[in-house]
């Protein structure tokens, strides 16, 4: 099958879907532990243990929400519907978890639990589909890059959008009450992202699909899967790369409130520029990657980032300026960086077509999404019991040096030794654009002309082994 390049509307569309998305998810990265410690009034521990226990539940729900998306047929295709029926509860349910009931403190932690449980299997019913229909729009994987730029661009702008207009909304409807300026802030940026989901419905379509005899076994796709190297190590860089982002942005609000001494336009200031440098980065990825072979570029942010991460740690908190500029840069790579991983993900699912002569895209970005929601996990767990080992206390003016110097580390020292760890794992991959080009042009010879998957490579013919 050889694929025609994929138009605007077809790439800001895709974005979309994820933009929708983030305008849930990016409050929850960014607001959700401050909302819970300051405003909600639960202790950081207690934060920490809700976000990690989730995970345990994301370990069944997210191969199963991959399975079920592979077996649908639907006049939409297997992924599509999910993104028209799934954003209305979610929207409901973002707006409930940002809701606080005055209720003893028993309940107050049952009904967060309970809220945020709720609201992460609805993320999980609409982002896994939605990640699988990157592996489906097309088989180019240099257009991959592109559509996952668009994403990660207008991902930027959802950012943006929470950034810029959360809290000084959350300041203009609250008053006083920020619990109310939370609430209905979050009802108005829950309803921005449903219309972002359904310009995302409307305007994409899946093309690569699977074969109609290959195996719907959950057992034997996660075995197929298991097989794939490339695959697993994709898994590896995603959870890398989701940690030392949900670090620093979780740890962003405190770094600029206590650290730098922001006040509320202060902090949008700060993080707006770091989304706005991100979304610069995200810009410039796919002209690089067409120059440069995309993983070589993923690496090079990767060690660009670690120096400007540890540079910021050196930075006194009185140059706030700097710091900010830094925090830019640091930012900026990140965003270089962002749409390729997503890019090698779809190339590994081509490696393990290619190898296999099975297609299981909605269980394989199942594993990435799962692997994404664990580093959110382990970097909110990471912030709320840091911040309680370092003697954090909401709503003081000023913080313990202990408390800080974790705040510090948390945004610089330690995301960096993660994006060292990344950068090793995309070393282990070893899929440069060239060994693309050639499973590609094999896979494509082994379809038939509706773009199904056909058997596996003949390992005696030396084809399945040539990128091990």
């Amino acid at each position: 099958m050889t694929q025609r390049r994929l138009g605007i509307v077809e790439k800001i569309g895709f974005g979309m879907g994820d933009a929708g998305n983030n305008m849930t998810f990016a409050a929850v990265v960014m607001y959700l532990s401050y909302f819970y410690t300051d405003v909600y009034g639960i202790s950081p521990a207690v934060v920490g243990t809700i976000f990690l226990s989730m995970r345990f539940v994301d370990a069944i729900t997210d191969p199963l929400m991959g399975a079920l998306a592979d077996r649908t047929r639907s006049r939409w295709g297997r992924f599509r519907p999910y993104l028209l029926f799934v954003p209305v509860p979610l929207a409901v349910a973002c707006v409930l978890m940002f809701t606080t009931p005055e209720w003893s403190g028993t309940a107050k932690i049952a009904y967060a639990f309970a809220t945020y449980f709720i609201m992460s299997l609805l993320y999980t019913a609409v982002n896994i589909p939605y990640c699988a229909l990157g592996g489906v729009i097309t088989d180019d994987h240099r257009e991959r890059v592109s559509f996952q730029s668009w994403r990660f661009i207008l991902v930027g702008v959802a950012y943006l959008i929470l950034n810029s207009g959360l809290m000084p909304l959350v300041e203009w409807i609250g008053g006083d009450d920020e619990a109310k300026g939370f609430q209905y802030s979050m009802t108005i940026m829950s309803a921005i992202g449903l219309g972002m989901f359904l310009f995302c419905f409307l305007t994409v379509r899946e093309r690569v699909h699977p074969t109609p005899t290959q195996h719907d076994r959950l057992a034997a796709k996660l075995k197929a899967l298991a097989m794939n190297l490339k695959w697993r190590i994709v898994l590896g860089v995603t959870f890398l790369q989701a940690l030392q982002f949900f670090l620093r942005q979780g740890a962003a609000i405190y770094f600029a409130t206590y650290v730098l001494g922001f006040g509320t336009l202060g902090i949008s200031a700060f993080i707006t520029s770091g989304a706005l440098a991100s979304i610069a980065g995200t810009a410039l990825s796919p002209r690089l990657s067409r120059r440069i072979s995309k993983r070589k570029v993923f690496q090079a942010s990767t060690l660009a980032l670690i120096a400007a991460s540890c540079l910021l740690f050196l930075v006194p908190g009185q140059w706030a300026i700097v710091a900010s500029l830094i925090f830019v840069l640091v930012s900026f790579m990140h965003g270089v960086g962002a749409p390729i991983s997503w890019a090698l993900m779809a190339d590994a699912e081509d490696y393990g077509e290619w190898k296999t002569g099975q297609r299981n895209t909605g269980v394989s970005f199942a594993g990435n999404l799962f692997f994404l929601k664990m580093g959110l996990a382990v970097s909110g767990g990471m912030i709320g019991l840091l911040l309680s080992w370092g003697g954090y206390q909401a709503n003081v003016d000023q913080q313990s040096d202990s408390a800080l110097l974790v705040i510090s580390l948390l945004l610089t020292l330690i995301p960096a030794i993660v994006c060292l760890l990344m950068f090793w794992a995309t070393y282990l991959f070893g899929l440069n654009d060239d060994d693309m080009d050639e499973v590609r042009a094999a896979l494509q010879q082994r379809r038939p002309d509706d773009g199904t998957p056909s058997p596996a490579a003949d390992p005696a013919s030396g084809e399945a082994s040539a990128y091990t």
